[in-house]
């Protein structure tokens, strides 16, 4: 039920940091209810993940580094934002990272 929490977290951040883009520095107001309500319910997942004594360096790194590997991807596919060689070696390091996280904390 833990991952199930924090996958939901991810989603929820992935989604307000997607939104905070949208919002034009929060200038538009049905995209800043978006930022507020996504990190609001990030925050809220992630503890709840956390109480169901998931451990904090393995939920943190995953929500964390998944969170910016899918905004650097949102960010390429449907922001217009540019994508080279060294961001994607980026996003791959810190998928390695969030993977080899999780190994050494199922042990």
């Amino acid at each position: 039920m833990a991952w199930v929490l924090l996958v939901a977290a991810i989603a929820s951040e992935v989604l307000a940091t997607s939104a905070l883009k949208l919002s034009d520095g929060l200038s538009r107001p049905g995209w800043s209810v978006v930022v507020a309500v996504g990190y609001l319910a990030s925050f809220v997942l992630l503890a709840w993940a956390l109480k169901l004594k998931m451990p904090v360096g393995v939920a943190y790194a995953v929500w964390a580094g998944t969170g910016t590997a899918a905004i650097a991807v949102i960010g390429t596919m449907y922001l217009g934002e540019a994508m080279n060689l060294t961001k994607a070696a980026g996003i791959a390091l810190i998928i390695c990272g969030v993977v080899v996280l999780n190994i050494a904390g199922a042990h």
